[in-house]
Formats: C-alpha cells, sequence, structure tokens
C-alpha cells in the first residue's frame, strides 16, 4: 500500500489557490465526517466486520502507546467513512538519465520526492506536463495518510479492506510518523516507519492475549517481516547497480538509456526467477507489472531502503522494538543523516 505523508495543512501553504482550495474541501470532508470509533462500534447498524476491525485498530493504537512508547496524539480515535475506495493519487518524477527525484518544498516538512492530489484529473493533468518535460513519472493510488499529529487524523473506511495484518501495521506506520519524522528525510522517515510497521505487528500479534507464535496473524506478520528484508536487498543492489551506470564518464545519455533497459529487463527476470519464489506471505507482484523507471524504483526505494540494517538495528537492542525505536528518537534529528545511526548488516 502506498502513503501520502506530508501534512495537509502544509500543502494548502505551498500551491496554487485552486489546488489549496480543491485539498481544502477534501480534507475539510473527511474532518467533518469523523466519529468516534467508540460510537460506531456500538452503533446496532455497524456491520459486524467493520466493528470487529475497529476493535482491533483500537487495540494496535493503545499497543503503539503502551508498548512501544509512541507519541500519538489522538491520531485514530475517530472513523471516517469515504464514498470511495481510493482516498487519493500520488504523483512521483525523476529525471531519465539520473536517479534524481522531482521534488515539492513544503514549509515546516521540508522537500518530498511526491505530491498528493484528491482529484484524478488533476493528477493526470500534472502527470502529463512532467511528461512532457521529459520526467519518468508515476501515478498510484493511496488509502491512507498522515497529517504528522497537525490534525486528529480519523481511521478511514479505505483501510477496512485489509486483512489483519496489514490493518495493524498500517496503523503502526502512520502513527510512528507522529512520534518521528526528519525533514527532508523522506526516505529514512517513511523506511523507519514500515520498520515500525512491519516489526510492531508482529509483536502485536506474537505477544497479545489470545494470540501466540502458533497463530496464523503472528507467522503471517513476521513472514512479511522478513520478504520486505528480502526484497529490500534486491532493490538496494538494482539501485547500486543503476546508479553505476548513471555515473559511467564514458556513456552518452543515450548509451544510459539502452544500458538502464537492459538493466531493468535482467532485473525482472531475476526477480521473477530468483527472488520471488523465496517469498512466504507476499508476493510483490507490481514490480513485474509496473513499467520500470527512475521515478517508479523510487518510490519503491521510499519504502524499503536499508530495511536490513533496520533489522541489524533490532537485533543490536535484543529484539527489542521500544528500545531500538527510542534510540532512533533520541539522534536521528540532530544528525545530517540518520541512516548514519543504523548498523551495516551484511548483505
Amino acid at each position: 500500500m502506498h502513503r501520502l505523508a506530508p501534512a495537509i495543512f502544509v500543502v494548502l501553504t505551498a500551491c496554487s489557490p485552486l489546488y489549496v482550495l480543491k485539498a481544502g474541501i477534501a480534507e475539510a470532508r473527511i474532518l467533518r465526517a469523523r466519529r468516534p470509533i467508540p460510537e460506531v462500534i456500538l452503533d446496532s447498524t455497524t456491520d459486524e466486520r467493520t466493528r470487529g476491525m475497529l476493535v482491533l485498530a483500537m487495540d494496535a493504537r493503545t499497543f503503539a502507546i503502551e508498548r512501544l512508547g509512541l507519541d500519538v496524539g489522538e491520531s485514530y480515535t475517530s472513523f471516517t467513512q469515504l464514498d470511495s475506495d481510493t482516498l487519493a493519487h500520488i504523483l512521483s518524477a525523476a529525471r531519465r538519465d539520473r536517479l534524481e527525484p522531482r521534488t515539492w518544498w513544503f514549509p515546516v516538512v521540508g522537500r518530498f520526492p511526491y505530491k498528493g492530489f484528491f482529484d484524478l484529473d488533476d493528477a493526470l493533468k500534472a502527470q502529463r506536463e512532467l511528461e512532457g518535460e521529459e520526467w519518468d513519472t508515476y501515478l498510484r493510488p493511496t488509502a491512507a495518510f498522515s497529517t504528522l499529529g497537525w490534525f486528529k487524523d480519523p481511521l478511514l473506511s479505505t483501510l477496512l479492506r485489509q486483512d489483519d495484518v496489514d490493518l495493524v501495521e498500517t496503523i503502526l506506520h502512520e502513527l510512528s510518523h507522529n512520534h518521528l519524522f526528519v525533514s527532508d528525510q523522506v526516505t529514512f522517515n517513511e523506511s523507519f516507519a514500515t520498520f515500525v510497521g512491519r516489526v510492531g505487528s508482529a509483536e502485536f500479534f506474537c505477544t497479545r492475549q489470545g494470540g501466540g507464535p502458533d497463530t496464523v496473524q503472528c507467522v503471517c506478520a513476521r513472514a512479511r517481516w522478513r520478504d520486505e528484508i528480502r526484497f529490500s536487498r534486491f532493490l538496494d543492489e538494482l539501485v547500486d547497480e543503476l546508479v553505476a551506470i548513471y555515473a559511467s564518464t564514458d556513456l552518452t545519455t543515450e548509451e544510459k538509456l539502452r544500458e538502464r533497459s537492459t538493466l531493468f529487463a535482467n532485473s525482472q527476470r531475476r526477480f521473477r526467477t530468483d527472488v520471488q519464489p523465496m517469498f512466504k506471505a507476499q508476493t510483490f507482484s507490481s514490480f513485474l507489472s509496473t513499467p520500470l523507471n527512475n521515478a517508479t524504483l523510487l518510490s519503491r526505494m521510499v519504502y524499503y531502503h536499508r530495511l536490513y540494517d533496520f533489522d541489524a538495528l533490532l537485533q543490536a537492542h535484543q529484539g527489542n522494538l521500544r528500545d531500538a525505536v527510542a534510540a532512533l528518537k533520541a539522534r536521528a534529528e540532530d544528525v545530517l543523516d540518520p541512516y548514519t545511526l543504523l548498523p551495516q548488516a551484511p548483505r
């Protein structure tokens, strides 16, 4: 699932008047439709599946506070029913001859390598404009976002389409943004949130009352984290190879683009034959179904960069996620590159 992190209020201060108006109306509708989660659970018209998922969401939020020590503010204490399965659309762009993302600057939170649109036509128009300027682009839907604690983010009905494990993972992922968010460090922020979401969901299901190491949810959550570490290694190796092509002074721009096409084809072939069969709980099928370009590659790297090193940090803290998160929280905002705080695990 793709997520949108920049706070809506920040977007409103940085973009065109029409964009501001549309985004403001969409966010206002979401906030106006909020209902306290306990009220929805007790409502006799709420169906059993929704009721069960909301109870699970409340348990996950409590777990984030009490077991992981996250400062979550008042996010996810309410629920909003949306009319669509898609909350918004995220547009990314990158240079075609180097791994350089198109960024948009927002006050307070810094630069982001993507921009969110609540209107699909607006997103498609912006995508066409970027492609006309010879950028690689990637447009995808999202079902969740975080306002980084500036608003009381509601749990959205779009998230209830997930299974139990992914619902808890998403909640912990988004709440971790409230706890730690480093300006101008989007890749670190999102990979950190992936780490907290996946490891936290495993701990949640493997230790909660009625759960345990032999439950389906526990086994699934642990397998999904291992799968994401495998995908992270594969992805980072591909990025290293691509960077080497772009850095070559012996190749023209046209030759670099041909070399990257060959690398993309070979990497997808290797992924299909060597990497994908090793996954236990996920398929990452979009890596094969979505055309590869610099924008799609960077969009994935944002969420999966050096997850194996986050795992090494966890092991350095004897598997205690709360302590690992606290160690990063204590120093991440005081260093130029928070990735330097992670141990380097063998590839």
